[in-house]
């Protein structure tokens, strides 16, 4: 009643309250209409659906594999050089041949020890024949020595001619054989099977006796190859007990022929750790019948030390990084995902191992992820296939 009063008594301060009830209407109004408009926003957020592509996570047995960079080497390399100095008269391979082991690949003029030869072989034939004079007169002294024909001094002298001579008689022989030997030396033959490097010495050039500076050529033997290479100390015991017990199997791949590595065996493990690395080197040998491994090159080395049971897998390009760590979306039966803290493995190929965070058979987003959030609704746009596990053979 009172209210009803002060209007009907006061008629000038009506316009001012009906001011601010109009305006208090409005912000009301508005705050309604903010509320509406987000509700809208949720609903519509709620409902959208963000493209992903999916694969399932799949359990079984993975080899476990050691993975390091290797060089490949030469089975056996051979630097050629001359043993005798003289005119290199032919070469008679080309370079990169291939030549088998006692193939001639050099002749020097064998002319100046054909001489030297015919000079030793003379110098003993003399010698003989004075041994065989020297000989017979020690017999005939030998007879008479006793009742006193001749002294014993001549007979002394006689005898030590004898010795003297038989001992030049074999020192011919000798030299007899070392010519023999330089003249062969004027044919070099290759003492391996291998691939011919480059030239170093051309005919018509005057060579030396076993010139260090330059060599004439060198060989590499490339069936087989050894590939060298370093693992971590940390294998060191498996590997051990392994080589024990069986032959260790080697994979190596080069640039270009990743999709067919060789196959080789383990055949040396190095007396030592390097303190400094941390590692110790590994030798493995591979047959190497297409040259597929070239001496010099590097190639991707895995070594095969078993096999792990019951493993799941998924794709590495499902993980993602977050403050709280490693994580996946797993993708729900309602078509929304879940995020989901994860524990890896080591990585076999294009997969990765989880060890602690999801189970055979759920699946996991793959791509898409950067819009995601937990409870997030998708669409399956492609689903992946997982179901290829490398295996060691």
């Amino acid at each position: 009643m009172a209210f009803l009063w002060f209007f009907s008594k006061s008629p000038r301060n009506l316009r001012p309250f009906c001011s601010l009830l109009a305006v208090g209407i409005l912000v009301a109004a508005s705050a309604c209409s903010r509320q509406d408009s987000q509700a809208a926003k949720d609903r519509s957020s709620s409902r959208t659906e963000f493209p992903v592509t999916v694969s399932k996570a799949v359990q079984n047995d993975v080899p476990v594999q050691i993975k390091a960079i290797g060089k490949v080497q030469a089975y056996s390399t051979v630097v050629v050089k001359a043993q005798v100095a003289g005119e290199l008269l032919s070469v008679h391979f080309k370079e990169g041949q291939d030549v088998k082991k006692g193939d001639l690949l050099f002749t020097i003029d064998p002319r100046p020890f054909e001489a030297q030869l015919k000079q030793a072989q003379a110098n003993l034939a003399k010698d003989r024949a004075l041994l065989v004079n020297a000989r017979k007169q020690l017999e005939r002294y030998s007879a008479v020595v006793k009742k006193g024909f001749v002294s014993q001094e001549q007979y002394d002298t006689v005898f030590a001619n004898v010795s003297a001579l038989e001992a030049t008689v074999k020192a011919d022989e000798a030299a007899v054989e070392n010519a023999k030997l330089s003249l062969r030396y004027c044919y070099i033959h290759s003492p391996i099977d291998g691939c011919m490097g480059e030239l170093k010495v051309d005919a018509g050039n005057v060579v030396k006796e076993k010139d260090e500076e330059k060599p004439l050529v060198t060989i590499n033997q490339t069936s087989p190859v050894y590939v060298t290479f370093a693992v971590p100390e940390q294998h060191l015991t498996e590997i051990r007990k392994r080589m024990a017990e069986e032959k260790i199997d080697v994979y190596a791949s080069v640039y270009g022929n990743e999709d067919s590595p060789a196959r080789g065996t383990l055949t040396f493990l190095d007396n030592t750790v390097d303190f400094t690395t941390g590692t110790i080197q590994l030798k493995a040998r591979f047959e190497n019948k297409d040259k597929a491994l070239w001496p010099g090159q590097f190639s991707n080395v895995s070594l095969t030390l078993g096999r792990q049971k019951d493993a799941v897998l998924i794709p590495f390009e499902s993980i993602q990084a977050g403050q709280q760590g490693q994580y996946v979306f797993v993708l729900k039966p309602d078509s929304t995902v879940e995020y989901r803290l994860v524990s890896l493995g080591r990585t076999v190929q294009d997969q990765i191992i989880i060890t602690k965070g999801i189970h055979p058979g759920e699946t996991v987003v793959t791509d898409g992820q950067f819009r995601l959030a937990n409870g997030s609704r998708v669409k399956v746009v492609e689903q992946g296939n997982n179901s290829d596990v490398p295996d060691s053979d």
